[in-house]
Order: structure tokens, then C-alpha cells, then sequence
């Protein structure tokens, strides 16, 4: 097998060649080394090689549906025993974990060679992967614009075809966000699918969800189906899906009733091109034999915002906090971004009161959501309220400089927490994650399929949210567009293949 080969497979497709013997899982390895090293330079995707390991790896590979084939672990809540995790921040550079995250040791059994660790934000609280640590991550589509977060690091690597697959995960679209900007496939899984711990606590109130995007959508069937199932120590069991996601991908899902709608969500207004390309599904959709209907979205959009800003800056403050316990140290504003800093100073401004109420906020949303969902098996939306963003486009302005400054020096009891005040801090975020965080605060499975493609040539996510535990009917979706509406065969500006 010649290398200029290896933009021919999947993830699946090359395990397959290892397990055959057409191709060593060191050749598969060199050539994706190859290839990060080509293109890292002007996407900026990784942050710590582990190319020693990985050959170490490659001469004895775990033999699993993955066997052999080159993979990069995000560099957040992904623990592997011995290689530092440093989380996007200053702060957090030097952690290094003493043993492994459970769903790490799932990847390394599913045969996967991990060579690297790909960026993220800092902490992963931003859906634009441009972190000061290391540096802005640039779209291989256009090198102008973000990759989008906070797997952006990942989605960059798999785009430009330096691995197919790569792990992501998902607190409030960080794995839809990417796979959107990227034309990549990502489903973020239910809450409790794919475990969590034994070494950190289940962050963000349950709102993240581990899993990867892939350029194929039979390699993130596959992956789950390797990721899947509880152990032990697992606070949230699922019972075992009814069939497994790569026999779901095998079967036609059958007439589905679909929602759709082009309703902003959390945010201000949708983009019109997106709007357009919601419609233009949903007739392709009608066209495949699926029962579409019209909706608007129940979503009370400030009382959202207010609450999951409540809960989501709380928890940076409790990370933060973390971090001085295990490094014996008391942060310094220095240590961490000013965006990051005002966050944790709003976090820790909040009484154990307002936490609560915050919390009870989401439970009470994620009731009207689910009683508004139960005659449907999907809802379709955008994934993104915009197109991906330029590079620098959701970083603090200068008057939101001021404003983090003031709140970094205020007295915590002198802190506004007024609700405009929370809801105006973000509002840039949420306007371009319109649709994503519902999900994550119900725990509901939702995919991002990279159907469309704007005027401008930037990739056009639309996104899929199924029944809670039922990635199967996602699944079987998915495959079914893939064949409709192929796109594996695209191919952005930046490409580590040899032309």
C-alpha cells in the first residue's frame, strides 16, 4: 500500500488494512506524523506530541475495531497516565495524572495509537479554540477563520486529514461546534453513555459528554459502540442501547417524525443562509419518506442564558480552586486569561443559593423541552447560529476588556449579578451557539452532519437532537444522509496529503 492511499480509508477501513496485514500500525503511524508535522504549522492543532510513545505502541498495537490507527487525545478531562494535561491554561500546564481517565483506557483498548494531544481553550469554556497558552487554531477551510471549540484542535487534525478520527467533548456543543465548522460528523452521546471519572468529578453539572469526530459516520458508530457501557464507579448507568450503532447504521431508520425549526434559539437571530440551508433539509428530508413539521422552540432565552452562565461560571471557579489545592498555590489573575478570571471572580460571587436556583432553572427548562419533544423522534435546527467565525471574532472587545478588568478587582460582595449584566457578558457566545446547549443541559443525544457548505465555502453543520438514550435513530439518520448527501470526498484548502 502506497501512503497517498491512506486518504482512501476511514478509521475502520484502515484498522481493517492493520488486521489484514496490507499495512503495518507503524506505517500508519509514520505517515500520520508525517502529515501533523506538514500541516501543524498553519493549523496549530497540536499541543504536545507523543510520537515516542505511540512507536513504542505501534510495535505491540492493542488489538481492537481500531487497531493500528493513528489518534490524537484533546488535551482536556482526558487523563493519561504519565503526559501532562494542561487544559488550555498557564495555570494547569505543568498537571501531570498519575493514572488514566476510564474512557481513555477505552480508547486505548479499542486499538487506537494515540501519538499526541490536540488544543483546546482554556478549560474549554469557548467555543473558538485560541488559547494564549498555545495559540489560535485555524480552520483548515479557510485559515482566516476558527475551527471552532472547544474540540477545535481535534476537529483541525481530522479535517485536514491528518487522522481520521479524533476525541472530542461536549459541555455545550463542543463537539457539534467543531464538526460544524470543520464538515466533520459529530455526535455528542447521552449524558452517561460513555463514562466519565474515576480521577474528576463529572463537571458541569452532567452537561459533558465524551465521544470524537470523524470524517465518516460508521467510524463514530463504531467508537461508541467501543466507548460505551458503565463501570463501577460510574454515578450515572444507562441500560445497554437495544442494538448496537454499527447495526443501527446498517438499517434504514424508517419514516421518522421530524421537527424542524429555524426559531434563534438562545440567540438574537439566525443567520439567513443557515435558515435557508434548516429549510433545505428538511425538504430533503420530506423527500426521503420522514413526516416534517414546522416548530417553534420553547426556550425562555434570557432565563437560559442567566442560568447556565450561573452554573457554567461556578464551575470555573470551583476548577480554579481545584487547581490551587493541587498546586499548593493561590492563583493569581496573571496565571489564567482575563476572560477566564472574570468568569471565575462571577463564579465565586454566587451564593450556594443562586447555584441552586440556577440548577432548579435548567430541570424546570428541561421539562417544558422534553414534554415539547415527546411527539417527535428528531429535531433538526442549524448547529451554529452563524458560519464559523474569524479567527479572534468571539474574544473580548475592548469595552468587555474594561468590564472583566473592573470585575477581576471588585470586592466579590460589589460584584453585579444583575441579569443583564450576566447575560450581556456572554452574549456573543450565545448567539453563535444558539442551538447546542439545550442538549447538553436535558442530557439528549444530538449530531452534527455536515450537509452544507456556504456561499463563501465555509461548512455548514445541521443538527440533529434525538430521544434521550436512543443514539440509534441518530445513527441510522446519519448513515442515511451520508449516502444521500455524501461529503468525505471535500476536501479544505489545507490538506496533509501529498498531492
Amino acid at each position: 500500500m502506497s501512503f497517498k492511499e491512506y486518504d482512501q480509508y476511514d478509521a475502520t477501513g484502515l484498522a481493517g488494512l492493520v488486521r489484514d496485514g496490507a499495512v503495518s500500525a507503524g506505517e500508519l503511524l509514520e505517515e500520520a506524523i508525517a502529515r501533523a508535522e506538514r500541516v501543524n504549522p498553519q493549523l496549530n492543532f497540536l499541543v504536545r506530541p507523543m510520537y515516542e510513545i505511540a512507536r513504542a505502541n505501534a510495535r505491540q498495537p492493542a488489538l481492537g475495531p481500531f487497531t493500528g490507527v493513528p489518534f490524537l487525545l484533546k488535551d482536556l478531562l482526558a487523563s493519561y497516565a504519565g503526559v501532562p494535561m494542561m487544559g488550555g491554561s498557564r495555570l494547569t500546564q505543568g498537571f501531570v495524572p498519575g493514572e488514566d481517565s476510564e474512557y481513555v483506557k477505552r480508547f486505548k483498548a479499542s486499538g487506537v495509537n494515540i501519538f499526541g494531544k490536540s488544543a483546546t481553550p482554556e478549560f474549554g469554556i469557548t467555543p473558538s479554540t485560541e488559547p494564549e497558552l498555545t495559540g489560535p487554531v485555524r480552520n483548515p477551510w479557510n485559515l482566516a477563520h476558527s475551527p471552532g471549540g472547544s474540540s477545535g484542535g481535534a476537529s483541525a487534525a481530522v479535517a485536514s486529514g491528518v487522522v481520521p478520527m479524533a476525541s472530542a467533548s461536549d459541555g455545550g456543543g463542543s463537539i457539534r461546534v467543531p464538526a460544524s465548522c470543520c464538515g466533520l460528523f459529530g455526535l455528542k452521546p447521552s449524558r452517561g453513555r460513555v463514562p466519565s471519572g474515576p480521577d474528576a468529578a463529572d463537571g458541569w453539572f452532567g452537561f459533558i459528554a465524551e465521544g470524537v469526530v470523524s470524517r465518516s459516520v460508521r467510524d463514530s458508530a463504531l467508537m461508541l459502540d467501543a466507548l460505551q457501557g458503565d463501570y463501577p464507579a460510574q454515578l450515572l448507568k444507562l441500560a445497554p442501547p437495544k442494538i448496537s450503532c454499527m447495526d443501527a447504521i446498517a438499517r434504514p431508520p424508517g419514516p421518522l417524525r421530524i421537527a424542524f425549526s429555524t426559531h434563534p434559539g438562545i440567540g438574537l437571530q439566525l443567520n439567513a443562509e443557515l435558515a435557508e440551508k434548516v429549510r433545505e433539509t428538511a425538504r430533503m428530508l420530506q423527500g426521503l419518506g420522514h413526516h416534517v413539521e414546522e416548530v417553534q422552540l420553547p426556550i425562555d432565552r434570557e432565563e437560559f442564558i442567566y442560568s447556565y452562565s450561573v452554573l457554567i461560571a461556578s464551575e470555573v471557579a470551583a476548577t480554579i480552586a481545584a487547581a490551587e489545592q493541587r498546586n499548593g498555590v493561590k492563583a493569581r489573575s496573571t496565571d489564567v486569561e482575563l476572560r477566564t478570571w472574570g468568569v471565575k471572580r462571577l463564579g465565586d460571587s454566587f451564593t450556594a443559593g443562586d447555584v441552586s436556583t440556577a440548577l432548579w432553572s435548567m430541570h424546570q427548562f428541561s421539562r417544558r423541552w422534553m414534554t415539547f419533544f415527546e411527539p417527535y423522534d428528531v429535531l433538526l435546527t442549524s448547529t451554529l447560529g452563524t458560519p464559523p467565525v474569524e479567527v479572534g471574532g468571539l474574544l473580548p472587545g475592548l469595552a468587555d476588556t474594561v468590564l472583566l478588568k473592573a470585575v477581576g478587582k471588585l470586592p466579590i460582595g460589589q460584584i453585579a449579578k444583575r441579569r443583564e449584566f450576566v447575560v450581556k457578558a456572554a452574549e456573543r457566545v450565545y448567539n453563535y451557539c444558539s442551538q447546542t446547549m439545550a442538549a447538553n443541559v436535558t442530557g439528549q443525544p444530538s449530531m452534527s452532519v455536515p450537509l452544507h457548505w456556504s456561499r463563501s465555502g465555509l461548512p455548514l453543520g445541521m443538527m440533529f437532537t434525538g430521544r434521550f438514550g436512543d443514539e440509534a435513530t441518530l445513527f441510522a439518520l446519519a448513515a442515511e444522509l451520508e449516502r444521500a448527501q455524501p461529503w468525505s470526498h471535500k476536501r479544505p484548502s489545507v490538506w496533509a496529503g501529498q498531492v
